[in-house]
């Protein structure tokens, strides 16, 4: 874990840490399973203000209508990214096919450069 990266969960209120007298800071042992918990959540796509925002829940060890609304909504923006890939991905599969077979049909013609 970078001093960046922990100095930044800081800053959004996702991560607190003690100071020593000498001002080094100091993370408890249940910090290191929060670290974990916000890397996963940013690596499911989760924007720092929305994690945040559920944290709190976590801290409280309790579930909301809310929280899981918020969580619902995420997983729904997610699935919507991976079916936009998922059709990317197909539409890039069907031009390799076609490139690959120079008579099967790609009509492609630049414009002159006179027109």
């Amino acid at each position: 874990m970078s001093v960046r990266s922990l100095r930044y969960y800081e800053e959004q209120g996702l991560l607190t840490a003690e100071r020593t007298g000498g001002g080094h800071r100091h993370y408890p042992e249940p910090a290191v399973a929060r670290v974990a918990l916000i890397q996963h959540l940013f690596s499911a796509g989760l924007p720092s203000r929305t994690i945040a925002e559920l944290i709190v829940h976590v801290d409280a060890r309790v579930s909301t209508p809310e929280s899981r609304h918020r969580l619902a909504t995420e997983r729904d923006r997610i699935e919507g990214q991976i079916a936009d890939l998922t059709a990317a991905r197909d539409r890039l599969n069907e031009v390799i096919a076609v490139s690959s077979d120079p008579g099967g049909g790609c009509r492609y013609e630049p414009a002159s450069a006179g027109s």
